[in-house]
């Protein structure tokens, strides 16, 4: 089973001092989604900046000093299921929260990012993407090319999205332009107004065409690929999202993170694994936490097994290892499954096939 604790990251997290100007924070972020994490000068967790709710929720002079528009996210505990983890992101719209032990001490952050990485073989991500848009509130906002930068922002508010995808005349796929990609404009600071220029550079910006600002490079799919390759090609790629086209091209759908967030957020409950492990790696215990669905939802369609318990020992320092599946019936003995190598994946390939 996938535990917060192995998802923590510990180093490498985006540290703001609370002086720092917002402009100076928020060019040290890469999206909407993104965080920064304050700290005091005593190193105690203050709160955190998000693009989303100081520039796009409400709008902060890009001088603020970011101790006046912190963040005050959900804090996630170390013993929290993944379900509500994933829960707390798509309600605060935060892509990185702060994790906190048993007293409430800052331990690191985790991300959806990493959070999707290691679960990315889960089952529920085998369905095809019209399954998806065929239950979900949809998302896709267009925008044609040759409209003006003012329009876009106004179809952001109105919509309370973060990308629109943009289409030609003929409502082909152009490229798909997002919010974040304005902020430094937006937050930039103004020139002093000449005649004629009512508002600096704001206005300048205003009435530039969505094409300008564009990104051209989209991953796109079809209604009969899997959610499974969506995210696939999300996390190789590092973007954001996927536009789903038909075969004119014409976009019909958009997918995002959060679209997986939620699939794991309304995976709840009706596991019968328990799973014990002696000497393993963070590495292996991400192995073994990525197996727990597999191995669970195998469980789940043997008849009378109301548990299991699949126990792994890692040997010689991770050349060697043993694992133990204990199938518990209704009545009578547990049923046992052993079986040992050198590659653990194998060896977990092994245990289910048995």
């Amino acid at each position: 089973m996938v535990r917060i604790v192995d998802l923590i990251k510990n180093t490498n997290i985006i540290k703001i001092h609370p002086h720092e100007t917002l402009s100076s924070a928020v060019s040290k972020l890469s999206s909407s989604h993104d965080a920064g994490f304050i700290f005091s000068e005593e190193n105690e967790f203050k709160g955190l900046i998000s693009p989303y709710y100081c520039l796009i929720k409400s709008s902060y002079p890009a001088n603020t000093r970011v101790e006046r528009c912190l963040y005050h996210a959900p804090h996630v505990k170390i013993n929290y299921p993944i379900s509500k983890v994933a829960e707390l992101m798509i309600e605060s719209k935060v892509h990185y929260l702060p994790v906190f032990d048993e007293q409430d001490k800052f331990i690191g952050i985790i991300s959806a990012r990493r959070l999707l990485s290691t679960l990315k073989g889960l089952p529920l991500f085998k369905i095809k993407i019209k399954e998806l848009l065929r239950s979900k509130k949809n998302s896709l906002v267009t925008i044609l090319q040759n409209e003006f930068i003012s329009t876009a922002l106004s179809e952001f508010k109105k919509y309370k999205v973060s990308k629109l995808v943009v289409v030609n005349k003929d409502k082909k796929l152009q490229g798909v332009l997002s919010y974040y990609d304005l902020i430094s404009f937006l937050i930039a600071p103004k020139n002093k107004e000449h005649l004629g220029d009512r508002s600096g550079n704001k206005v300048s910006l205003n009435h530039r065409q969505v094409k300008n600002f564009t990104k051209t490079f989209i991953l796109t799919l079809s209604l009969e690929d899997s959610m499974e390759e969506a995210l696939r090609l999300i996390l190789e790629k590092k973007i954001g999202s996927v536009v789903i086209v038909d075969q004119l091209r014409h976009p019909i759908g958009i997918i995002t993170t959060k679209d997986f967030l939620t699939l794991l957020a309304n995976e709840r409950g009706g596991e019968k694994l328990e799973i014990i492990s002696k000497n393993l790696s963070q590495e292996n215990r991400q192995v073994v936490g990525g197996f727990f669905y597999y191995i669970n939802s195998w469980v789940k369609k043997i008849p009378d097994v109301v548990r299991a318990r699949l126990f792994v020992k890692e040997e010689k320092q991770g050349e060697f290892f043993k694992a133990n599946l204990a199938l518990f019936p209704k009545k009578g003995n547990p049923k046992i499954i052993e079986e040992e190598g050198k590659n653990l994946v194998e060896v977990l390939k092994k245990i289910k096939k048995d």
